[in-house]
């Protein structure tokens, strides 16, 4: 019975991809289209995002300029990295422009989550798209060209190209009406992150940086002005209701117990993500979320136990490599699925795909790095 209900799931989702990829044919060449697969936590329609970036403002827009104000954020920051939740927008609401605002650059390189890299048996390897654009609200979003570059340089062991992968993650498209709603000649260069050791982020990121500065040299691009990095991950999924029969709910599922679990978050955050990236903190990192005799056994479930480490380490890399300082990260805010109040967006066909209470919550970080 397991294995039929597996066989379907894979079936299921090759319809998925068949439906989520779109080609579109003139002047004799063929265009790629990736479509979105989550359209009722995230906007894919130009009125749904305006609608949400209006009501957003509405609600939190003041809050955010206050906070923004205290930190020293400017209205000219812009980060070299980020770290934005994916979650519903109606939950994550104000995170994604608490930290999104203020990537600024034209060419992004993404790092995301391989939710369900399980079942294309994809680990240890960099999974790389090979769609010419994906849609968005306001129209496709264009995969830059830095990809193929970036492809040239690497070893063939350390990455494979798997559109089916990217077709059924939805942790990259959440962020890109954010930044296509300000950059509307956004490019991007989207990886997902599967599951990977330590070790292994260790060998791929190295040649990853250098390709990329190699990249960028070539374009005369300069980090944080031209191109930026983008992370993409929920922080803990707590509780003991629909998380597919597993109890993460170590601390207990009352009022004390969630405090508790906010102050393990915070003390993951600020002791191994905050200020300066360090290759010891980003091990001490996997060491809060992975099982240290199995690394594709979560420890403190977080989504983005491989795209957050992997992703700063390459951060790290390239900033050794250009005899720079190695970028500074700032914990803009924290906040969770229950701690304010859901966005109004049924209104606009849009929902969400997971109940949130004491029971079933989810944890969201915003960072940016300068």
């Amino acid at each position: 019975m397991k294995k039929s209900l597996f066989i379907i799931l894979v079936y299921c989702l090759l319809l998925l991809f068949i439906s989520s990829c779109t080609e579109h044919q003139g002047s004799g060449k063929t265009t790629k289209i990736r479509t979105m697969v989550d359209t009722v936590g995230f906007a894919h329609l130009d009125r749904q995002m305006d609608s949400v970036l209006n009501r957003i403002e509405r609600d939190y827009g003041i809050f955010l300029n206050n906070l923004k104000d205290s930190l020293e954020i400017k209205s000219q920051t812009s980060w070299k990295i980020a770290i934005s939740p994916h979650d519903d927008y109606a939950y994550a609401s104000y995170v994604y422009p608490a930290v999104l605002d203020n990537v600024k650059t034209k060419t992004v390189i993404l790092f995301g989550v391989a939710h369900k890299a399980r079942l294309f048996d994809l680990e240890d390897v960099l999974v790389f798209d090979n769609f010419d654009n994906w849609q968005c609200p306001y129209g496709p979003v264009q995969v830059s060209s830095w990809r193929e570059e970036i492809l040239e340089q690497l070893p063939d062991d350390l990455y494979t190209v798997h559109d089916s992968m990217h077709a059924v993650e939805h942790s990259l498209e959440a962020l890109l009406p954010f930044l296509q709603a300000r950059q509307r000649d956004l490019e991007i260069v989207p990886i997902l992150i599967p599951y990977m050791s330590f070790e292994k982020m260790l060998e791929i990121a190295v040649p990853l940086s250098g390709a990329i500065l190699e990249t960028a040299n070539k374009h005369n691009a300069a980090w944080g002005v031209d191109y930026s990095f983008l992370i993409s991950t929920d922080c803990v999924h707590y509780g003991d209701e629909d998380w597919g029969g597993k109890n993460y709910a170590p601390y207990g599922t009352d009022t004390a117990g969630y405090n508790l679990a906010v102050g393990h978050e915070l003390e993951i955050i600020d002791s191994c993500l905050i200020c300066q990236i360090d290759p010891y903190k980003l091990r001490k990192f996997t060491s809060y979320t992975v099982s240290e005799e199995d690394h594709k056994i979560y420890k403190w479930p977080w989504c983005g136990r491989y795209s957050v480490p992997f992703g700063l380490l390459t951060a790290y890399y390239l900033g050794e490599f250009q005899g720079f300082d190695v970028p500074c990260g700032l914990r803009i805010c924290y906040a969770t699925s229950i701690d304010h109040p859901v966005l109004s967006v049924a209104d606009l066909r849009m929902g969400t795909t997971a109940p949130s209470n004491l029971h079933h919550w989810v944890g969201y970080v915003a960072i940016g790095y300068e």
